[in-house]
């Protein structure tokens, strides 16, 4: 970028940023926007004005997802973008960073092609497109990537309808309330047909570059992960009253399991995570009657995952069989191996090393919108250095200017592609 570019896009994108990471902050700095809810909502707003105020056309599909485009949307078109929603009490730069940088990086990309002026102009020869995934955590329904899996095909619609948040509310009237028709959601090749290419920017949640001194990554694939719920049935009692050994106490089945994750996972390589639980009835001087827990594991092939899986089940189920305790489990989502497009990576590495943007190649164990889409369509991510890799925590953060090289680089590759039109796309 020339001096004047890039003040021009720090200023943008500063700005932008501020708007979208005060929709859900709370006092100790703490984002938390669920899907399908009023701070969800107020961003899905903010996305809708920022591309109007942009001079893009805002659209939302039947899965949910919210599209903006520069020019009628059309075979081949140029897509980046990531996801507005959060996990609870997460971090500002997880998904909406993706957001935020795909709204500068279509807008530079636009007046360097001079098909944006400030009083209209002509349209881009191929469509460019922001886009914001619907429901990428799952932090409310357990649904991970529920936009683009409904989107391309990969989600059991039905189950995933039916699934209840903490308060009880179906996602289906979740996704009514909100004004998505829960009848309408499922595959829309259609619209899949009419993209050339995605590329979405994410921040690392990870130490890899701040260790290697580079401000930017180019993910080559995503490890295979999955979720499973496991339920324990066990009988409420009185605390003060009830002897040991007349307790069928499914916290034992808890312990066993949160312990045999981490052994497991030690064993094999592999990072497995109890990080939430239900408890009834959840009262300091009752035993507990019945415990709800979801197990994430993920490492660099399925045999490992599968291995890991089975060792921390038969640990849980063991111990749950002594204490007379019934046990339940079932996967509630699995994403295998991905591997994003070898051409499109070879393009992009191309296009950055004539500019002199250096990369380094990552493959990540967190899970991606890009991901789910690679066996549709093209998909590439690059990643931006973590400060200090937290991830999923108000810590996370990422400095402007390496916000702004990832921006750099987006916009150098939309420019690109845009400029060789359908014959780059060809090629990926």
């Amino acid at each position: 970028m020339e001096p004047a570019e890039r003040a021009y896009a720090r200023e943008l994108f500063e700005r932008l940023f501020a708007q979208l990471s005060a929709i859900g902050l709370d006092a100790a700095g703490a984002t938390t926007r669920l899907a399908w809810t009023q701070e969800t909502a107020a961003a899905e707003r903010w996305f809708e004005d920022t591309a109007r105020a942009l001079g893009l056309e805002p659209e939302r599909d039947r899965n949910g997802n919210l599209w903006a485009w520069l020019g009628e949307r059309g075979p081949g078109a140029l897509v980046t973008g990531s996801h507005l929603d959060s996990v609870r009490e997460g971090g500002r730069f997880d998904g909406a960073l993706g957001v935020v940088a795909g709204f500068v990086a279509v807008h530079l990309a636009a007046r360097r092609l001079g098909v944006v002026t400030e009083d209209g102009g002509p349209l881009a020869a191929v469509p460019l497109g922001v886009v914001a995934f619907a429901d990428e955590e799952g932090g409310r329904f357990d649904t991970p990537t529920f936009g683009s899996r409904a989107l391309c095909g990969a989600l059991d619609v039905e189950a995933a309808l039916a699934r209840r948040d903490r308060a009880g509310v179906s996602l289906s009237d979740a996704l009514a309330a909100a004004g998505v028709d829960p009848q309408g959601i499922g595959p829309d090749p259609e619209r899949l047909a009419q993209v050339g290419a995605l590329v979405e920017l994410h921040i690392e949640q990870d130490t890899l570059l701040e260790r290697e001194g580079c401000a930017l990554a180019l993910g080559t694939g995503i490890m295979p992960h999955g979720r499973w719920r496991v339920d324990l049935q066990g009988e409420a009692a009185h605390a003060g009253t009830t002897p040991l050994e007349l307790r069928r106490d499914p916290m034992l089945a808890l312990a066993a399991a949160i312990v045999a994750a981490r052994s497991a996972g030690a064993a094999h390589g592999a990072l497995a995570t109890v990080g939430k639980l239900e408890v009834s009835p959840n009262a300091t001087n009752a035993v507990a009657g019945r415990v709800s827990f979801w197990l994430d594991i993920r490492a660099h092939d399925e045999q490992t995952v599968s291995a890991t899986l089975d060792q921390v089940l038969e640990a849980t189920r063991a111990q749950a069989s002594r204490d007379s305790v019934g046990f339940e489990q079932r996967r509630e989502s699995f994403t295998a191996a991905v591997e994003f497009s070898p051409a499109l990576r070879a393009r992009i590495e191309a296009v950055l090393s004539a500019q002199g943007i250096r990369t380094l190649p990552i493959s990540t164990g967190a899970g991606h919108d890009a991901g789910t889409l690679a066996a549709t369509i093209p998909t590439a991510m690059l990643f931006v250095r973590s400060s200090g890799g937290a991830g999923h925590s108000p810590q996370e953060h990422a400095s402007v200017d390496d916000c702004l090289t990832g921006i750099a680089a987006l916009v150098e590759l939309l420019t690109s592609l845009e400029t060789e039109q359908s014959g780059a796309l060809a090629d990926v």
